[in-house]
C-alpha cells in the first residue's frame, strides 16, 4: 500500500519539478517563457499536479483520475517531444497507475487481505 502512495507522490511532485525546470529554466531556449504560456502551463500541468499530491495524501484515486484526464492532451503533446519534458508523459500515466493501485488495495482491505 506504501508504493502506491508513494508513486502518486513522486509522479506530482516530479510533474511540478519539471514544470519549474519548464517555465523558469528551460534549457532549450535560455528564454523566460512568454506570461500565457505560464498561465496555460500552470492550469494544465501544475494544478493537476496539485491534485495528485492531494489525492496521494489523502489515498483518493478520483482525484488521480482527475489529475490524469486533467494533464493527459498536454502531457500528450510534451511526450512527444524530444526533450526532458517528454516526462510530463509518464508522470501523467503514473498518474492513473496510482488510481489503479488505489482502488485495488482498497478492495483488498475490503476482502481482509
Amino acid at each position: 500500500m506504501k508504493i502506491t502512495k508513494l508513486i502518486g507522490l513522486s509522479a506530482s511532485v516530479g510533474s511540478m519539478i519539471l514544470w519549474f525546470i519548464f517555465t523558469f529554466y528551460n534549457p532549450y531556449t535560455h528564454e523566460r517563457v512568454e506570461n500565457d504560456v505560464l498561465i496555460n502551463t500552470l492550469f494544465t500541468l501544475f494544478a493537476p499536479a496539485c491534485v495528485a499530491l492531494f489525492g496521494s495524501v489523502i489515498k483518493n484515486p478520483s482525484l488521480m483520475f482527475i489529475a490524469f484526464v486533467w494533464s493527459l492532451p498536454i502531457s500528450l503533446y510534451t511526450a512527444m517531444t524530444p526533450s526532458i519534458f517528454n516526462l510530463f508523459g509518464m508522470t501523467s500515466v503514473l498518474y492513473l497507475v496510482s488510481g489503479i493501485l488505489f482502488i485495488r488495495d482498497k478492495s483488498l482491505r475490503n476482502k481482509g487481505l
